[in-house]
């Protein structure tokens, strides 16, 4: 190949890659105009919600109790605008997939839910101090709640389980499942952001726990590494495909301990105060108090 043959048969291979890629961009509609949620910008209200809920761990150090009142009015009007431009990039996104691109109640809609978001981080707040305690009290190796609070994988997760589900909640669409995702990617902990789950949730050590979308865990239940709370079959609709949103997952009942390694698939319930041995298999309901090591 002579010199002038290179450049024009490298023009060819442009056109033909960009060619395709258009292609393919069609096949999911991805344009640069489309109204995705900016995944930076996610990152970054979750930081900064982080600041609110706890200044003295993750804020400024300079904070004191002159000016905490001062910082934290600054921070919470910069969340609230980032929240609010991600939760309407949401909202238009799904009116995108429905093919209906009219936005007009997209916007009052995404300020309500931002302000209700703000307005419930105290709610939030005093649930993750319930769980911040029980990591503390049933874990022998921690040294103080500061220790939990700052390092631990499970608490860490809480913090953004507890915010995507307030979202989830109010029907906002997609945003929920990328602050869980952004979670599972740091910690190892997938909690899908429709469970429920009640005051003083502890997950000791974390990696690989999955807890499916309509799981229900009660007040004080204890999980370990490696346990999955998931669905045991999927109903099907006419076209063979996996019908969404019906209720598919266990129940964990109050007190409840699950050792590391334990599937429990199905809806299920493993009553109040129940004990599963680790590695254990269940598929069937569990009387409170009862004790499965096998």
């Amino acid at each position: 190949m002579n010199n002038k043959q290179q450049p024009q048969q490298q023009q060819t291979i442009k056109r033909k890659t960009i060619l395709e890629l258009d292609q393919l961009l069609k096949e999911l509609d991805d344009y640069p105009n489309k109204k995705h949620p900016n995944r930076k910008n996610i990152i970054k209200s979750i930081e900064l919600i982080k600041y609110i809920l706890f200044p003295a761990f993750f804020g400024n150090p300079n904070i004191n109790s002159n000016n905490i009142k001062h910082h934290l009015a600054i921070i919470i009007e910069n969340t609230y605008n980032i929240l609010q431009s991600e939760i309407l990039k949401s909202l238009c996104f799904a009116c995108d997939q429905k093919n209906n691109p009219s936005c007009n109640e997209c916007l009052a809609r995404s300020i309500s839910l931002a302000e209700d978001l703000i307005n419930n981080l105290p709610k939030i707040k005093k649930i993750l101090l319930t769980d911040v305690d029980a990591a503390f009290l049933g874990d022998p190796a921690a040294t103080s709640k500061d220790e939990v609070l700052f390092s631990y994988p499970g608490i860490q997760a809480l913090i953004h389980h507890r915010i995507a589900h307030q979202l989830f909640i109010e029907n906002v669409p997609i945003l929920p499942r990328i602050i869980s995702e952004l979670s599972h990617t740091q910690t190892g902990i997938d909690i899908h952001p429709g469970a429920t789950i009640d005051e003083g949730f502890f997950i000791d050590h974390g990696t690989g726990v999955v807890i499916g979308e309509t799981a229900v865990i009660g007040k004080n239940v204890r999980l370990y590494q490696g346990v999955t709370l998931g669905a045991k079959s999927f109903p099907l609709d006419e076209k063979g495909n996996p019908i969404k949103g019906i209720p598919r997952h266990p129940i964990i009942e109050d007190n409840v301990v699950i050792y590391a390694g334990a599937t429990i698939l199905g809806r299920i319930t493993i009553g109040k105060g129940a004990v599963i041995g680790g590695n254990v298999w269940l598929t069937t309901s569990i009387a409170p108090g009862q004790i499965i090591t096998r």
